[in-house]
């Protein structure tokens, strides 16, 4: 989900190049670790090496640390939660209002690599504008690896 946070608005290989540095600063994102972070933990990033410091995202990061942690106690797990919609496009909407930087891409790319049904990405891709070049070459990677997780 971080990945896809810190994506938004910017290419896919300016965050991969930098995704050890993502890693290492978010204390290999133990969910934990970071929905307790605070200001002094905003400040620290910002200033980290190696990642892109923007202060909405890393606070977005914590909030959404936060977020999925009190879903998974509030519906005894986090798997609970992803199932207990109706449909995909409850889900995604669900998932949008309330976790930050979450747009339909990302609620599709979050889903599909925690292997939650997702729509078969040829026809809801025609549903975002623009060309997603990136989406489609992780798609088939999935596909060719067995772990797609499209109905």
């Amino acid at each position: 989900m971080t990945r896809a946070v810190f994506q938004a608005g910017l290419s896919w290989v300016s965050i991969a190049q930098r995704w050890e540095g993502f890693r290492t600063a978010f204390e290999e994102f133990d969910v934990h670790k970071v929905a307790a972070y605070g200001e002094a933990d905003v400040d620290r990033l910002l200033h980290a090496s190696g990642i892109l410091h923007s202060a909405r995202k890393i606070r977005a990061t914590i909030h959404n640390a936060q977020t999925l942690l009190d879903l998974e106690d509030s519906h005894d797990g986090l798997e609970n939660y992803l199932r207990s919609f109706p449909n995909y496009a409850a889900l995604s909407a669900d998932i949008r209002r309330r976790f930050k930087f979450m747009g339909e891409m990302n609620v599709w790319y979050f889903l599909f690599r925690v292997r939650q049904p997702v729509p078969k990405f040829e026809k809801w891709v025609t549903t975002i504008p623009g060309d997603h070049p990136r989406m489609k070459e992780m798609v088939e990677r999935a596909r060719v690896a067995g772990t797609s997780s499209e109905r």
